[in-house]
């Protein structure tokens, strides 16, 4: 009996102990000076999902990055008794794969800074009072509630050679008709146009949302001071933007990695025109046209490290920004 009433008085003792400078230390902070009651607690809401989420997206990635190491093409067992990075050096060592990647890169650049400059143009023009500004800021965000395919599909239509859109109102000016899909020296300039319409609304309310974030003071200041509206911009408003034109640039460069399905959709095959073939196709083509698995795994794997290369600094940034 009184050995049980002194683990008691102890247990209690640690929980109420009181620290060096005078304070109380939480009761609900250690358990048996070990884990929180609270983290305990927690974990049949956490930790399956947390488990689930590592081996179907973690261990995929892991499993996959083996993949590439082995020489596997079609479906037969993969041997892992031999790694090596031979699929790396012939990827490396591969024209289209050159291709691809300098093609995906020109996507990627071109892509996102026409994006954020359309975006950021749009919404200094929405800022400044216009209006019916709900209606058009609707509008204007609507294209990128559609998914790729059927974004592919409408500008399959624009395009079209004989009766899309685009080729009329350039007959108009004495200009075209254009094969903007067909020809390697205009594909990736079209796909480029597309893109930028679905996602440049986008970019707009997140400039849009940086815009009304700054105190209308400093507006009022700069103007008292003598400033043109250009130099206002450039040397007190922009530089505040740093923070949106970060985040929109990481979510653009995602989607533009992204745009296996809008390519597929818009050309109609694996085989893009050499002008657009990019990563995703080009690792979609070797897996299932070309039944090389290695070789798909190891260019999903580089794709997977440009995707890296892109999101680290962002989630460091908002780390050091203390935001994470």
């Amino acid at each position: 009996m009184r050995g049980k009433l002194a683990a008691y008085l102890g247990r209690l003792v640690r929980r109420n102990r009181v620290r060096a400078d005078g304070g109380e230390v939480n009761a609900n902070a250690t358990r048996d000076g070990f884990v929180s009651d609270e983290f305990t607690a927690s974990l049949p809401y956490w930790l399956p999902p947390f488990v689930v989420m590592g081996l179907a997206v973690y261990g995929a990635i892991l499993w996959n990055f083996f993949l590439s190491l082995t020489d596997t093409s079609g479906f037969q067992t993969p041997n892992y008794a031999n790694l090596d990075f031979e699929m790396y050096a012939k990827a490396f060592a591969d024209p289209v794969f050159i291709g691809a990647l300098r093609n995906t890169f020109a996507l990627l650049v071109a892509f996102t800074v026409l994006c954020l400059v359309v975006g950021l143009v749009v919404a200094v023009l929405v800022d400044q009072g216009i209006r019916y500004e709900n209606t058009f800021r609707t509008i204007y965000l609507l294209p990128m509630a559609l998914s790729f395919v059927v974004t592919a599909q409408f500008w399959l239509w624009m395009y079209n050679q004989q009766n899309g859109l685009v080729n009329i109102i350039l007959g108009v000016v004495g200009l075209g008709p254009y094969e903007w899909i067909g020809n390697p020296s205009l594909v990736l300039g079209a796909v480029v146009f597309a893109l930028i319409w679905q996602f440049s609304g986008y970019a707009m309310v997140v400039y849009l949302a940086g815009l009304r974030a700054i105190p209308t003071e400093q507006f009022e200041a700069a103007r008292v001071d003598g400033a043109t509206t250009l130099r206002m911009y450039w040397r007190v408003i922009l530089p505040q933007l740093k923070g949106a034109t970060i985040s929109a640039s990481v979510v653009l460069m995602v989607f533009a990695l992204k745009a296996f399905d809008f390519l597929y959709s818009l050309t109609g095959s694996y085989y893009p025109p050499k002008g657009s073939d990019i990563l995703a196709t080009m690792m979609v083509r070797q897996a299932f046209v070309a039944n090389n698995r290695a070789y798909a795994a190891a260019i999903g794997i580089m794709l997977f490290a440009l995707a890296l290369v892109i999101v680290a600094p962002y989630l460091l940034y908002q780390y050091r920004a203390g935001e994470l």
